[in-house]
């Protein structure tokens, strides 16, 4: 296994109200030297989290919003960024307040990911919601979203719908089934 390269420098060249893009001057251990970019994220320190929230062991819930990458709605599980002031569950109940009308009063970690690690920085955290009942949070999205039931022993048929493209949404409810079959 070769060492990490060193990181020579690293520059900001662009920043949003989301997004902070980075140069990196790399120098790998047989002396090549690169530049990479990547997505940084805000700077915020805050992470970000993703929600599977399951009416019983089999129905899950998907909400609809319009994804500006793809230009169109897209199926996804409730998501954000948790607040400095909040735990990752209580970031993960607002959330599923917010986007689906619902909280829950069991919470379990499943995993972190990240997204197309060569070119972004950022992480997301990913939690199985259990136990759910309706409340409502006024959020910041600009519709209210709408909330699609689903089953995990349809996950196929879920991927195969134009308005589903999301990998992190797939992996973590095929994990989340994995885990609920061997008694999570």
């Amino acid at each position: 296994m070769n060492d990490r390269p060193r990181i020579k420098s690293c520059i900001e060249i662009a920043k949003t109200r989301l997004f902070r893009v980075e140069a990196l001057e790399l120098e790998f251990s047989n002396g090549e030297q690169r530049t990479y970019e990547r997505l940084a994220g805000s700077g915020s320190g805050r992470k970000a989290v993703m929600v599977v929230p399951m009416l019983d062991d089999h129905r899950f819930l998907l909400v609809k919003e319009f994804a500006a990458g793809t230009e169109d709605y897209q199926l996804s599980l409730p998501k954000g960024l948790v607040e400095l002031d909040e735990t990752l569950f209580e970031g993960a109940d607002r959330e599923l307040k917010e986007e689906a009308g619902f909280g829950a009063r069991q919470w379990d970690y499943i995993t972190e990911f990240t997204v197309s690690p060569n070119y972004m920085k950022n992480h997301i955290h990913v939690v199985l919601a259990r136990d759910l009942y309706p409340e409502r949070l006024e959020g910041d999205e600009p519709e209210i979203m709408e909330v699609v039931e689903w089953s995990l022993d349809d996950l196929q048929t879920l991927n195969d719908r134009p308005d589903f493209s999301e990998a992190r949404t797939l992996a973590a409810l095929y994990l989340v089934r994995d885990k609920l079959q061997n008694g999570l």
